[in-house]
C-alpha cells in the first residue's frame, strides 16, 4: 500500500491519509532522524555551529511535520483509532527526545560551541540558538548520572501517556453528555437559534424536543438565557464534574499522579519544584513573582469582585426570590442585569456577528495593518469539510502564509479554541519557507434557517485566535525553533490578545458588525452600550481569571505529595477568589485541560501577564490610531516578526519604548475607579 506520509510533502496531503499511514511513517521518521543525529555525533570535524548546533536544528523536519500533522488531528478530528495510535505513537517520541537529550556526546559537542561562543562571529540569532540548545540539554538531564538518566526516561515516558489519557477522559465525558428535553417550560428563555440547534441535534438522534451537551455553543446559552433553574444546576454540574465520578473515565489519580510526576522530574533536575524549572524559561522568572504579580492583582480585583457579587445577589433576589445566588446562577443574572443596565443584549446583537462577515473583517483589518490579503481556496486538502482554506498574500503579492480555518463543533473535536501549525517559517539554502498556519473553534453552526452567527464574546475569541495565527503567519526567522509563536508562554498571548481589542472599537466594527438579513451597520447606539458594558463585573471575571493562576501555581510550585484528595486540595487553592459556595459534586482540576494535558502548567498566569502587555500596547495604538501603519509596523518588525530570536522583554521594549505599566490594564477593567 502507497504511504503517502513516507514521501516529502509541502502542504499536509490530509485526503490520501490513512490511519494505518501513521505508524509506520513515525517509525520511519524516527529511524531517519536518528541517523542524521549519529552524522552529527559521528562527525571527526572540530564541533562549529554549523555543523553541531545547526545541523541539531534541522534534524529530525520530517518527524516534526508528521508530528504536527498527527497531533492536531487528534485534537481537532479525532477518533478512537487515532486515540489509540496515540497512545503507540506518543511514548517512541518521548523515548526519542530523551535519546536526544541525554546523548552525551552530543551534549559535548554543544557544550563546545557554547563553550566557545565569545569566540564566534554569531549574530543574535544564533546566539539565541545556540544558548536554547545548550539550555535544552542542561535543563534536560544532560548532567545527570546514568541511574538517574534513566528513571528521567521513564518519567517522561509516563507523563506522555497520562496527559493523553487525560484529555481522552474529557473528551469522552463531553461527548457522552446529553440533557434530552421535551416539554416547552423546559427551555424556556432559549434564543430561537440555540432552540433551533438543539432541536436539529434531537432529530438527527430520532428524538423529539431538545437536547443540549456540554460543547460551547449549546452549554453557554443554556447556562445564559433558560429560565428553569433546576436544569441550570444539573446543567453546570455535568459540565463541572468531567473526570470527577469514580469510574473509568475519572481523572483523580491522573492529577495527583501528574503532579507528583512533574515535581519528582523537577527535582531530579535539580530544581524546588516543577514551577521554578518551568519559569526559569518564562518572563515572569520565579514563582515568588508569580505570586506577587497574582496577589497584586488579586488585592485591585477583589473589592470590585465583592461589590458586584453583591449587586448580582441583590438583583436576583429582586427578579425571583434567590436567596443565595450559586455558580449556575452566575451566567443567567449577569445577562439580565446587563440587559437592564445597559439594553443590550447579546441575541440583539448576534445578528450582526455573520461569522462569514466577521472572518472578512478580520481579514480587512489584518490588511489595513499588515498589507495581508486572504484569498479563499479549495485547491488545498483539509480533513474534514468544514475546514476553509485561504492563501495569505503580502502587498507585492507573495505568499506569505497558508490559512487553515475550523470553526464548527462535532463530536471528534476537543473543546476550547486555539490556534496550531501544519508548517513552521524558516530559511535554508536560500529559500524562506512559508508557514501554514490554523486556528480552531467551536462555534454555533448554521441552521436550516440561519447562518452562523456569532456572541460577542465568540467574536473576540476569533479575534484572538487569529492574533496568534498572525504571530504564525507574519514570522521571519532563519529557525523553525524560533519562528512565530515559538517563545516564552507568557508573551505568546500578546498577539492574540491584543487583537480582541479592536472588536470594541467603532472603526473596526464598521467593517464587519451588518445585519446578516438587512446589511444595516450595528447601530451607533448599540457599539457606544458594547464599549459602556466591556468592563461589566470585570472584578469577578478577573478573580476568577486569577483563581484559575492560584490553582496552577498550588499544584506546581509545591511539593505535591502530602494531597490526598483532589477536590479538598481545590477548596483550599480556591479559598481567597471564592464567591460562590462550593458545589461537591464538581472539580476543576479533573478537567482542567490546559494544565493537565496542555502547555500551560506553572504557566496559567500568562493570560493576565499577557493582558497587562496587550493594554500597555494598545494604549500606544489609540495614541497613534489603531489603523496606523507606522505603530503596525513597529509591532510586525518587533514582535511578530521575530519570533523567539530575541528576550521578549527586549521586544516589547524595541516596540514601545519602555517596560509595559499596570495602569493600562486596571483602567480598560474599571479597577482604579473601583479600588481609588
Amino acid at each position: 500500500m502507497k504511504n503517502i506520509l513516507l514521501e516529502p510533502f509541502d502542504l499536509a496531503p490530509f485526503r490520501s491519509i490513512e490511519n494505518e499511514h501513521f505508524k509506520p511513517a513515525f517509525e520511519k521518521a524516527l529511524e531517519a532522524a536518528r541517523l542524521e543525529i549519529d552524522e552529527i555525533t559521528g562527525s571527526e570535524e572540530t564541533p562549529t555551529f554549523e555543523n553541531t548546533v545547526e545541523a541539531l536544528e534541522f534534524a529530525g523536519a520530517h518527524l516534526d511535520r508528521l508530528s504536527s500533522l498527527f497531533f492536531n488531528l487528534n485534537s481537532a478530528e479525532t477518533s478512537e483509532e487515532i486515540q489509540a495510535l496515540a497512545q503507540e505513537i506518543s511514548p517512541l517520541l518521548t523515548e526519542f527526545s530523551n535519546d536526544i537529550a541525554l546523548n552525551e556526546a552530543l551534549f559535548k559537542r554543544v557544550e563546545q560551541v557554547y563553550e566557545g561562543m565569545d569566540q564566534l562571529d554569531l549574530n543574535a540569532e544564533q546566539q539565541m540558538l545556540l544558548e536554547k540548545k545548550y539550555k535544552y540539554f542542561s535543563r534536560n538531564g544532560a548532567h545527570l548520572s546514568s541511574d538517574k538518566k534513566s528513571r528521567l526516561r521513564d518519567i517522561d515516558k509516563e507523563l506522555a501517556r497520562l496527559k493523553l489519557t487525560f484529555g481522552e477522559h474529557v473528551l469522552a465525558e463531553t461527548n457522552r453528555y446529553e440533557m434530552h428535553l421535551t416539554k416547552e417550560e423546559e427551555v424556556e428563555g432559549l434564543p430561537e437559534d440555540a432552540l433551533e440547534t438543539a432541536a436539529q441535534l434531537a432529530a438527527s438522534k430520532g428524538k423529539e424536543g431538545w437536547i443540549i451537551t456540554l460543547d460551547y455553543p449549546s452549554y453557554i446559552p443554556f447556562m445564559t438565557y433558560a429560565k428553569n433553574r433546576k436544569l441550570r444546576k444539573r446543567l453546570s454540574i455535568a459540565f463541572g464534574s468531567k473526570g470527577f465520578h469514580k469510574d473509568e473515565l475519572d481523572n483523580q489519580e491522573l492529577v495527583l499522579r501528574i503532579a507528583a510526576l512533574r515535581h519528582e522530574r523537577a527535582r531530579l533536575l535539580g530544581y524546588d519544584s516543577h514551577a521554578h524549572f518551568v519559569l526559569e524559561e518564562r518572563m515572569a522568572e520565579t514563582p515568588t513573582r508569580v505570586m506577587e504579580f497574582l496577589e497584586e492583582l488579586k488585592d485591585k480585583a477583589k473589592p470590585a469582585a465583592l461589590r458586584e457579587f453583591e449587586m448580582l445577589q441583590s438583583f436576583a433576589r429582586e427578579e425571583d426570590e434567590i436567596d443565595q445566588l450559586q455558580k449556575w446562577d452566575g451566567s443567567y443574572y449577569t445577562e439580565k442585569l446587563k440587559q437592564k443596565l445597559f439594553d443590550l443584549d447579546d441575541e440583539k446583537l448576534k445578528p450582526y456577528f455573520k461569522l462569514e462577515n466577521v472572518i472578512a473583517g478580520v481579514f480587512r483589518i489584518a490588511g489595513e495593518l499588515y498589507g495581508l490579503s486572504f484569498e479563499e481556496v479549495k485547491d488545498i486538502d483539509t480533513y474534514h469539510e468544514d475546514v476553509k482554506t485561504y492563501r495569505v498574500k503580502d502587498e507585492q503579492g507573495d505568499l506569505v502564509s497558508v490559512f487553515y480555518a475550523d470553526f464548527h463543533p462535532r463530536p471528534g473535536k476537543r473543546g476550547g479554541a486555539w490556534m496550531t501549525s501544519y508548517k513552521p517559517q524558516y530559511k535554508r539554502e536560500g529559500r524562506n519557507e512559508r508557514p501554514h498556519i490554523s486556528i480552531v473553534c467551536n462555534f454555533t453552526k448554521p441552521t436550516k434557517s440561519k447562518p452562523s452567527l456569532l456572541t460577542f464574546n465568540e467574536v473576540t475569541t476569533l479575534f484572538h485566535e487569529f492574533g496568534h495565527a498572525l504571530h504564525g503567519m507574519l514570522a521571519n526567522t532563519t529557525y523553525p525553533s524560533l519562528s512565530g509563536t515559538s517563545v516564552y508562554w507568557d508573551f505568546v498571548e500578546l498577539p492574540s490578545q491584543i487583537m480582541e481589542n479592536w472588536c470594541f472599537e467603532k472603526e473596526a466594527l464598521e467593517y464587519f458588525a451588518h445585519h446578516f438579513e438587512t446589511g444595516e451597520l450595528l447601530p451607533m447606539e448599540m457599539i457606544k452600550r458594547i464599549k459602556e458594558s466591556s468592563n461589566f463585573m470585570e472584578g469577578m471575571a478577573t478573580l476568577r481569571q486569577l483563581s484559575f493562576g492560584f490553582l496552577d501555581m498550588a499544584w506546581h510550585a509545591h511539593d505535591p505529595s502530602g494531597i490526598e484528595e483532589v477536590k479538598a486540595f481545590e477548596i483550599e487553592a480556591f479559598a481567597d477568589t471564592q464567591l460562590y459556595s462550593d458545589t461537591p459534586e464538581t472539580c476543576m482540576s479533573t478537567a482542567f485541560s490546559h494544565i493537565f494535558q496542555g502547555g500551560y502548567s506553572a504557566g496559567y498566569y500568562s493570560y493576565k501577564w499577557a493582558e497587562v502587555l496587550d493594554a500597555d500596547a494598545f494604549a500606544y495604538f489609540k495614541e497613534q490610531g489603531i489603523f496606523n501603519r507606522e505603530i503596525a509596523k513597529k509591532f510586525k518588525d518587533c514582535i511578530l516578526s521575530k519570533g523567539g530570536t530575541t528576550k521578549p522583554m527586549d521586544l516589547y521594549k524595541a516596540f514601545r519604548g519602555s517596560e509595559p505599566s499596570l495602569d493600562p490594564l486596571l483602567e480598560r477593567a474599571g479597577l482604579l475607579k473601583k479600588t481609588a
